[in-house]
């Protein structure tokens, strides 16, 4: 049963992933440009450390478009990665908080140098800005209250997840 619904949402899961993907790299020509070149090339992300408790994620490979965007490659595990992105995942909640912040996590990167420093470049400079989505959905003044209300809830969820965090340090039996 787990199998099939890993089956029915993580192709759901990424594919809105890859939109939202695309939707910030289009927010900035330079980005596209950048990725152009590599229209063809694939770029894995894979999560190293993953807890053993939790059912592993779906294969992340991207496929760079002629378009400088993105598409999903599928559940297919076979996919050969001409980039692959290592992201330690060891405490998923932790990450996913340091993500929604807007912190990059520490990341490996191995493969093709160019593909690589353009990747690079853009984990570095390209930003998500909700707050001008949220704008253009609700108006300034709906946008602003959300735009807040998301920022403390960003910063009331990684508090939580650090004091979590200093709580299970000290649960652990010392050797």
């Amino acid at each position: 049963m787990l199998q099939t619904l890993e089956s029915l949402l993580a192709p759901a899961v990424m594919e809105r992933l890859a939109l939202v993907v695309n939707h910030v790299l289009s927010s900035e020509s330079v980005a596209t440009e950048r990725l152009r070149p590599h229209a063809g090339r694939t770029i894995e992300l894979a999560a190293s450390g993953w807890p053993s408790l939790l059912p592993p994620p779906p294969p992340c490979v991207f496929r760079v478009t002629p378009a400088g965007l993105v598409e999903w490659c599928g559940l297919a595990r076979d996919v050969g990665a001409d980039l692959t992105l290592k992201v330690d995942a060891g405490n998923p909640a932790l990450l996913v908080t340091k993500m929604l912040s807007g912190e990059l996590p520490p990341v490996a990167i191995d493969g093709d140098a160019q593909l690589a420093g353009d990747v690079n470049w853009l984990m570095t400079n390209l930003r998500w800005d909700v707050a001008a989505d949220l704008e253009r959905l609700f108006g300034p003044a709906v946008a602003q209250q959300l735009n807040r209300l998301g920022r403390a809830l960003a910063h009331a969820v990684r508090a939580a997840v650090q004091g979590l965090g200093q709580v299970t340090g000290r649960l652990r039996p010392r050797a």
